[in-house]
């Protein structure tokens, strides 16, 4: 148990029995009322946002997670599925746990599994995946000195936004954190 004036951003804390990471906190003192510290929190079973106040006595519980790595295998449509790289054993995760990271799934990326008390709640991606380009415009021939960029659609149905240079067929890597181009992969 940690005072409610210690959570920081990036924490993760059980809330109402659900473990629930924090977005944002302020330490807010209003006016001769008591110091309270108010909070955005996402809950990480449902994906729900909210905004909560602590009182500055209040204590909260500091989540235990267990991360795994685990390699993606494939979907099929309604569910992705993983494999413990060490037990070999596999789980099904919907869409809603996994959020914006199946823009980055392709098959045999490895990556983390958070646990809370047995379930998987969540991922954790690498920081940059290698995805090839399945459509673009085309470029402009000597539109090298422009810095204007054009979108691009990735094989996971992703649309980023190139250089003028990459063409289909292409291979990029992307920043999972910004889902942005980050270089042609040679």
């Amino acid at each position: 148990m940690i005072q409610a004036t210690r959570i920081r951003r990036g924490m993760i804390i059980v809330h109402e029995g659900d473990p629930c990471l924090v977005l944002d906190f302020r330490h807010v003192t209003p006016g001769n009322w008591r110091a309270m510290v108010q909070t955005k929190l996402r809950n990480l079973r449902t994906g729900i946002s909210f905004e909560h106040r602590f009182r500055s006595t209040d204590t909260v519980e500091k989540a235990v997670l267990e991360e795994q790595e685990f390699e993606y295998l494939y979907s099929d449509g309604t569910s992705y599925y993983f494999m413990n790289t060490e037990t070999f054993e596999q789980i099904a995760l919907d869409e809603e746990v996994l959020g914006d990271a199946v823009n980055y799934l392709i098959p045999n990326l490895r990556l983390k599994v958070a646990f809370y008390q047995g379930k998987p709640i969540g991922i954790e991606l690498p920081p940059t995946v290698d995805l090839r380009v399945v459509e673009t415009e085309p470029g402009l021939k000597g539109a090298t000195v422009t810095a204007v960029n054009k979108p691009a659609t990735l094989e996971t149905g992703l649309v980023i936004q190139v250089p003028p240079f990459v063409e289909p067929g292409d291979i990029v890597r992307v920043d999972t954190t910004e889902g942005a181009y980050i270089e042609r992969v040679k």
